[in-house]
C-alpha cells in the first residue's frame, strides 16, 4: 500500500473516532444541538491531530504487515492452498447437514450453525494443510511440465562461477531457481551483518547476470512441511527428475541416497586443474612454514598447496622448484617439491 493511502487512512480513522466519540458523549449527557455539534467538531479536530501525531507510527506499522503478508502470500504452494479450501468445503457441507439434524432439538438456536462450521474448520483445516501432499494431483504443480532442468542452491548463486560455466557451454539447458532459494538469498541481501550482505548483493547480482545469458526460471514451488532448504532442494529434485548443482559437500552425499544427480562446481574445478608431473618445473612463492623441520608451503594460483623440501629458509621469497610426488587425498590434492639449489629468485625477480 503507498504511504500516501496510509496517512489518508490515518486521518481518516482519526476524524471517525472524533465524530463518534463526539456523538456518544452528546447522546449520553443529552447536550443541547449547538453544544452538541461544538462537542463533535472539537473532538474531530481532536482525532485529526492524534492522527497527525501517530501517522509516521502507523506508517511503518502498515509496511511492516504488508512486507509480512507478501512474505506468507508468496510461500503458499498450490498444494495447500487446495487443501485448506477443500477442508472448509468439508467443513460447511457437514455443518449444514448437523444443522438440519439439530433442527428439532428443543434448545437449538440459530447461532450454533457458526459455532459448529468454526469448530469443525477448525479440526478439518489445519488436518488438510499437515497433509498437503495428498492434494497434489488436484492442485497440479507447474514444475511437473519440464523435467531435466538444473536446480540451482544459494552457495552456487553466491559464489558467481556458475555464469562463466553456463557461457562456456559446459552447462546447459534451463536452470531453475525455487523461490525458497530466492527468499534466502534475499534475507542475505537485507542482513544486518555487513560480510552476509555483501554476499546476499552478490548473489542477486549473479542472478541478473545468469538471466542475460541463460534460460533462467523462478518458481514458487515451495514444501511447507519442510523446514530446511536442503530438504526442500531434495523433494524439489526427486519430483522434478532435476539435476541439482550445489557447492555443499554434505548436501550432496545425501541428495545422492535419494537417487538424485547432483553437480558439484568445487569437484569439477578439481577436475579441470592441470595435472602436475614429476619433473615439472616452476617458480613459487614460499608463504610458510611446513609441519616437518625445513619445510615450507607456498600455493598455487589455483589454490592448490605444494610442500617445499627445505623450503624453510626461503620463506617469502620466490624460487624455482621441481615436482617430485603428487598425491590426491580425499581432501584435495598434495604436490610435494625441492627448491633448486641456486635456482632462488632474489627479491622476487627471476
Amino acid at each position: 500500500m503507498p504511504a500516501s493511502a496510509i496517512r489518508l487512512l490515518t486521518l481518516l480513522l482519526g476524524l471517525l473516532l472524533g465524530y463518534g466519540a463526539g456523538r456518544w458523549i452528546s447522546s449520553a449527557q443529552r447536550v443541547e444541538a449547538p453544544a452538541a455539534f461544538l462537542n463533535v467538531v472539537s473532538l474531530m479536530l481532536a482525532g485529526l491531530m492524534l492522527a497527525v501525531l501517530l501517522m509516521a507510527r502507523a506508517e511503518r506499522l502498515s509496511l511492516r504487515l504488508t512486507e509480512r503478508l507478501e512474505l506468507w502470500y508468496a510461500a503458499l504452494s498450490p498444494r495447500t492452498v487446495t487443501a485448506a479450501t477443500f477442508a472448509l468445503v468439508v467443513s460447511l457441507v457437514v455443518s449444514v447437514l448437523l444443522g438440519n439434524l439439530l433442527g428439532g432439538v428443543p434448545y437449538y438456536r440459530w447461532w450454533w450453525n457458526p459455532l459448529i462450521t468454526l469448530a469443525l474448520a477448525g479440526f478439518f483445516v489445519p488436518f488438510a494443510v499437515r497433509n498437503s501432499d495428498t492434494f497434489g494431483t488436484v492442485a497440479g504443480s507447474p514444475l511437473r511440465r519440464k523435467s531435466g532442468s538444473k536446480i540451482l542452491d544459494s552457495n552456487v548463486i553466491i559464489d558467481g562461477r556458475i555464469v562463466d560455466l553456463y557461457r562456456s557451454g559446459l552447462l546447459e539447458g534451463e536452470l531453475l531457481v525455487p523461490a525458497f532459494v530466492l527468499r534466502e538469498v534475499q534475507m542475505l541481501s537485507d542482513h544486518g551483518d555487513p560480510q552476509k550482505r555483501l554476499r546476499g548483493k552478490r548473489g542477486l547480482s549473479v542472478l541478473e547476470e545468469l538471466r542475460e545469458v541463460a534460460t533462467l526460471r523462478v518458481d514458487d514451488w515451495d514444501a511447507p512441511d519442510l523446514t530446511l532448504t536442503d530438504d526442500k532442494l531434495v523433494r524439489l529434485a526427486r519430483e522434478t527428475g532435476g539435476k541439482l548443482i550445489s557447492n555443499d559437500g554434505n548436501l550432496g552425499k545425501v541428495a545422492r541416497l535419494y537417487g538424485v544427480t547432483v553437480v558439484n562446481l568445487n569437484e569439477a574445478a578439481v577436475a579441470l586443474r592441470p595435472q602436475l608431473q614429476v619433473g615439472d618445473a616452476m617458480t613459487l612463492t614460499i608463504t610458510k612454514n611446513g609441519q616437518q623441520a625445513g619445510q615450507g608451503i607456498g600455493y598455487l594460483e589455483d589454490g592448490t598447496m605444494m610442500v617445499v623440501e627445505d623450503g624453510a629458509k626461503y620463506k617469502n621469497r620466490t624460487v624455482r622448484v621441481v615436482v617430485v610426488n603428487n598425491v590426491q587425498t580425499n581432501v584435495g590434492r598434495m604436490i610435494f617439491a625441492r627448491a633448486e639449489p641456486l635456482a632462488k629468485v632474489e627479491n622476487g625477480i627471476l
